[in-house]
């Protein structure tokens, strides 16, 4: 079903969309997109003026793109595998083989999973999927400050601590996740995790933070006990001691945690839809199925990508409404809280693969990924109408909202990705 391609680093090919906006309807940007580029800062501090933007993971590509926040411009984009060569070179026979293993499990080669930006807005921090490693750039200069060899063969989702001084990032295939001192690029400590930890997320107030495992992906659903754990392990966001875990049946996708810490809503793998979870009581209170599309109602549960039917989850500003990908089915729903009702879909092309939602800063939008469209595509929460498109790199997937300074901005490839 999808465009799953074999592609190095790709930073020209997208001349022709360099800083393009393009809307749904292929006319004017919205009055809103339209506006003028803003930065925000701090007045009478000193502190140089930062802009929000989204930064978008282009897996295949290699690349990281930067997009306005406000005006959804492309401001350009980053090369977050300049020595991609000489880690290849480097390789031992065991690392080429795990290497190799992953790609042909995944079926492509992701080489940028997870992002995030510095508080200051000048470094940037990767996990670089394949590569098994988790680095650092200086974006003004582009040099790289520090490279973490990630144990085992896969570096998955990672998450920075509020207060920029941690990155954790998820080791795939060794079942924990590690903790990485942003200054120094060494482990400060690491933690247990289910099997195949996947996605790190911090609670709203910063005291929590939850890994969610999704088992061995590469085994059918028949063999799903064989998976190993699906869980959901909390964690102390200071200390990084357990607090508590949460079993599941099937391995856990994207997940939304409220403020008050006391509900997930969470997609789970094979599940045409998602889960409303209490945290307090660990039980699912609610599962919500989404409708099929006609292709995806022919597919059998081992043709999902990577055991995933929907794949990316966000909530608005007010956590009133969610933003429900579904990637096997080609559209993003706007689902309203509490009463889980569906406000409408946006439909995209088959095969288009919505494959990761996030919400923009000002909490009225959702930004959803179309890894096989090279595109982000901008749904309002109010209409869930789409209202814009962008264009990013190749094969576009995770989304992460950040500041960046303008110093840094100039250090981009004016490339979309």
């Amino acid at each position: 079903m999808s465009r799953f391609r074999h592609i190095a680093v790709r930073l020209a090919g997208a001349a022709a969309a360099v800083l393009v906006l393009t809307t749904a309807g292929g006319g004017a940007a919205t009055a809103d997109a339209a506006t003028a580029d803003a930065a925000t800062g701090d007045a009478g501090t000193g502190r140089a003026a930062l802009r929000d933007v989204l930064l978008v993971g282009n897996g295949q590509g290699g690349t990281v793109s930067f997009i306005d926040g406000r005006t959804y411009r492309n401001l350009g984009s980053f090369d977050a595998v300049p020595d991609l060569e000489e880690r290849l070179a480097g390789m031992t026979i065991v690392e080429r083989i795990g290497y190799e293993a992953v790609n042909a499990v995944q079926g492509y080669r992701k080489l940028v999973d997870d992002m995030a930006l510095s508080p200051d807005g000048r470094t940037l921090y990767v996990s670089r999927g394949v590569l098994s490693d988790a680095v650092a750039f200086d974006l003004p200069t582009g040099k790289m400050l520090w490279r973490h060899r990630t144990e085992g063969f896969k570096a998955d989702h990672a998450a920075l601590s509020p207060d920029g001084t941690r990155f954790i990032v998820s080791a795939t295939t060794a079942s924990k996740a590690e903790v990485i001192d942003t200054a120094t690029g060494e482990v400060a400590t690491t933690f247990a995790t289910g099997t195949y930890p996947h996605a790190n997320d911090y609670s709203p107030d910063g005291t929590v933070l939850y890994n969610s495992s999704i088992g061995v992906t590469s085994l059918p659903k028949l063999l799903n006990g064989a998976k190993g754990k699906k869980q959901v392990v909390a964690v102390d966001a200071r200390t990084y001691k357990p607090l508590k875990t949460y079993d599941f049946a099937y391995g856990v996708r994207p997940a939304v945690f409220t403020a008050d810490n006391r509900t997930m809503y969470a997609q789970l793998s094979y599940l045409n839809g998602f889960v409303e979870y209490d945290l307090a009581t660990s039980k699912i209170t609610r599962t919500v199925t989404m409708p099929f599309s006609e292709k995806a109602a022919k597919l059998g549960p081992d043709a999902y990508p990577q055991n995933s039917a929907h794949h990316g989850m966000a909530a608005n500003g007010d956590e009133s409404k969610l933003c429900v990908a579904g990637t096997i089915d080609d559209y993003v729903a706007v689902v309203s809280r509490p009463g889980l009702t569906t406000d409408g879909f946006v439909h995209y092309d088959t095969d288009a693969l919505p494959y990761w939602t996030a919400s923009s800063a000002d909490g009225r939008r959702c930004f959803v990924s179309l890894a096989n469209q090279d595109r982000i595509s901008v749904v309002d929460y109010a209409t869930a109408k789409e209202v814009a498109r962008v264009p990013v790199g190749d094969f576009p997937q995770r989304e992460r909202l950040g500041l960046v300074s303008e110093e840094a901005l100039n250090g981009l490839d004016p490339a979309a990705g």
